[in-house]
């Protein structure tokens, strides 16, 4: 089974349209997104092409496909809720893999590993468990220091990344790697 990871969209029409474009290429099974979709925030600036009723489409188009499992981020409001066709509220969700290990999917506002000024707030977890968040816009990809057996996963940013590249994620047979997104 193969997951998409993607966070910290913000709007975005420019980056959301390559993210769509990644995820057609990619062909996954589910959507994970993990929160910050259509709002850029008061601590961002502007990310590139903002354009939020742009960007509504285009998820609600991946609402369609059944795939979409999202989080609410710390910019999500009731109104991205009545114009987003998936569930996007809720402050983490568990999904599991093939070979039932567990992947705790939050924004990293509310829960978190501690990274880059995440909150660090983990929940219990059975060992081999995962956390992906986003929030911080950097990428992580490596056990939770003083958590051994639970890893934890940041997509970085789709539209705004604090570490240099706009990003997403896969999980696939176990793993989790990140996936720089271009420029056209």
């Amino acid at each position: 089974m193969k997951f998409l990871i993607a966070s910290d969209i913000h709007g975005s029409a420019y980056w959301a349209e390559r993210l769509m474009k990644a995820i057609e290429a990619e062909a996954p099974d589910r959507i994970i997104l993990l929160g910050d979709l259509l709002y850029h925030g008061p601590r961002n600036d502007l990310p590139r092409d903002y354009a939020p009723k742009r960007v509504i489409p285009l998820l609600n188009d991946l609402a369609a496909t059944g795939k979409v499992i999202a989080v609410r981020g710390n910019c999500e409001a009731e109104v991205d809720q009545m114009v987003l066709e998936f569930p996007c509220m809720a402050d983490s969700t568990i999904v599991f893999d093939t070979d039932g290990r567990q992947l705790f999917c939050t924004h990293g506002h509310v829960f978190g590993a501690g990274f880059h000024n995440s909150v660090d707030n983990l929940p219990p977890l059975p060992d081999g468990s995962a956390i992906l968040y986003g929030h911080t816009h950097v990428k992580v990809n490596e056990e939770v220091p003083g958590h051994p057996g639970i890893w934890a996963f940041n997509p970085g940013s789709v539209s705004i990344p604090k570490d240099g590249t706009h990003s997403y994620g896969i999980y696939e047979d176990g793993a989790f790697r990140h996936v720089v997104l271009e420029e056209e």
